[in-house]
């Protein structure tokens, strides 16, 4: 048996999929353990793990980014709501994040970190600070790392393929890592101040000598990247459904059956202007379909303007995904990556109104891969999401493809394999006394390349 520390934000879609990780390892005969804020130690205790706290990172460093989101409206990404969020976020809480964390190792003695992409301390401070392999379990859809393969990062541009397209990205991904300059500045301090040397590289491209970087995703779904490392493996879906609320079934009986069912969702985080429910509920009455709106389980409809409803439309705050998708034609998101993937592997096509963060990525994804469209915020008029619904409905194609791309994501290795590739990362740091962090570089760097020829 063998320790496995999970780091990961309190956020519902930072912790669940690293909850099926953490029940796969269990499987195996693995001890499981979280660092994770006080709002996610419900779920985390709900499965029977232990959670340690923030007790060290101030709530109100990250409690910030809700706020300034909220003030932009979230129909698009501000950079400078951004560039503030990163800061308060991710660099400010990383002092915090590593006094906890060398407690918690000293007591509990992790022999693997498993962390959040969004977790700095231990990519980018413990990973050579402590002789303890760190291996990321991504939340998003693909690598930040960039390459020839990817465009630059967070603009919702598609792959470039063509020379002055491969030009353009370059030259786009060099300016933002100039302006990212200070921010990696404010690492190599930290790291300083930790006995490490600078990092020697972008804060984008450090993450890929960690040993191992899973991508909860299938390739194809990622621009089909050729250009990564050996350190990077596409594992498939880590979906983790908490204890489902009673009601699904019998809510969706009063749902006529005799035409298409179309989801419409902005997700369970989203808590600001409600604009594609707003033209959901304005927009599809009288379709050819059935209209079913979920409002996350923190809103009311009433409070949210929706009200009152056409007869094809229907709303409620929350329902099963596993009961809903399977009997849906089309499912509308702002582009959460949880929403794509549940919707993918019940086969079904996407509409993506892409908001903020990682999400105009996500729909370059959707479109790249054939499996539905997007529909830029400022078009998700009524008039405007009844024609793209309508369009993904009519075109066979976009169901064509997304069928075969659930069958792929059915055979990726999902958990079981990312417990496959954590296994070979504990016996590298069990090393006689004295052993150092560039010892622990050089075993690391090993087996991801053993990884690599044997899952070839």
């Amino acid at each position: 048996m063998s320790r496995f520390l999970v780091t990961c934000w309190p956020f519902e879609g930072h912790v669940l999929p690293q909850m099926s990780i953490a029940l796969a390892l269990r499987e195996q005969g693995h001890e499981v353990a979280f660092y994770t804020a006080e709002r996610a130690h419900g779920i985390v205790n709900g499965e029977g793990f232990h959670a340690f706290g923030f007790d060290s990172v101030d709530p109100k460093l990250y409690e910030r980014v809700q706020t300034k989101e909220q003030q932009s409206g979230m129909r698009r990404q501000s950079w400078k709501v951004q560039q503030q969020a990163t800061r308060n976020w991710l660099l400010e809480t990383v002092p915090g994040q590593l006094k906890d964390l060398r407690r918690i190792i000293a007591d509990w003695h992790p022999d693997v970190i498993i962390t959040d992409l969004t977790m700095w301390s231990t990519q980018y401070v413990l990973f050579e600070a402590v002789p303890i392999p760190v291996a990321v379990s991504s939340t998003f859809m693909g690598p930040l790392m960039p390459g020839p393969d990817a465009p630059p990062q967070g603009l919702g541009l598609p792959a470039p393929k063509k020379a002055w397209q491969k030009a353009l990205s370059n030259a786009t991904v060099k300016a933002t890592e100039l302006v990212g300059l200070p921010m990696r500045r404010e690492i190599d301090r930290i790291r300083v101040e930790n006995g490490l040397e600078p990092m020697g590289c972008s804060v984008a491209r450090y993450p890929a000598r960690l040993p191992l970087y899973l991508i909860a995703n299938v390739r194809e779904l990622d621009w089909n990247r050729q250009d990564l490392g050996p350190s990077v493996h596409y594992i498939g879906p880590t979906i983790y459904h908490p204890p489902e609320k009673p009601g699904t079934v019998e809510w969706l009986a009063s749902i006529p059956t005799e035409r298409p069912w179309v989801h419409i969702t902005e997700g369970t985080s989203h808590y600001q202007e409600p604009f594609v429910l707003q033209a959901a509920a304005r927009g599809l009455g009288a379709c050819d379909f059935e209209a079913i709106l979920t409002t996350g389980g923190s809103r009311e409809p009433e409070e949210l303007g929706l009200t009152p409803l056409p007869a094809n439309v229907h709303v409620t705050k929350w329902l099963s995904h596993t009961e809903l998708l399977p009997r849906c034609e089309a499912v509308v998101t702002t582009g959460g990556p949880a929403t794509i993937m549940a919707a993918l592997r019940a086969g079904v096509p996407l509409v993506i109104v892409p908001t903020t963060w990682d999400k105009p990525d996500n729909a370059s994804r959707v479109v790249e891969a054939g499996v539905g469209i997007k529909l830029k915020p400022r078009h998700c008029t009524p008039e405007g999401l009844r024609a793209a619904i309508e369009r993904v409905l009519t075109e066979p194609s976009f169901r064509t493809n997304a069928r075969r791309l659930a069958a792929e994501l059915d055979a990726a290795p999902g958990p079981a394999g990312a417990v496959h590739l954590l296994e070979q990362l504990v016996p590298q740091h069990k090393n006689p006394p004295g052993s150092t962090a560039d010892d622990l570089v050089v075993a690391t760097d090993v087996v991801a390349s053993n990884l690599a020829k044997e899952l070839a």
